[in-house]
């Protein structure tokens, strides 16, 4: 149940900051953003990152 909980987390700060990453970046280029692909991916990429590296890492989740 921890892994499930640990993940949801990572999940939903991931297209959170996603987002601002794209407002932020869409108001310097002067381009627009779709906030949901750029979220999406932003939370795959992290879950990802997050389970790769708990796999490599000596202590689990």
């Amino acid at each position: 149940m921890r892994f499930i909980i640990a993940n949801l987390t990572v999940i939903f700060w991931s297209f959170i900051f996603g987002d601002v990453l794209g407002y932020i970046n869409s108001a310097l280029s002067e381009a627009s953003v779709n906030y949901l692909g750029v979220g999406i991916v932003a939370a795959i990429v992290a879950v990802i990152a997050v389970n790769g590296i708990n796999l490599l890492a000596d202590k689990r989740i």
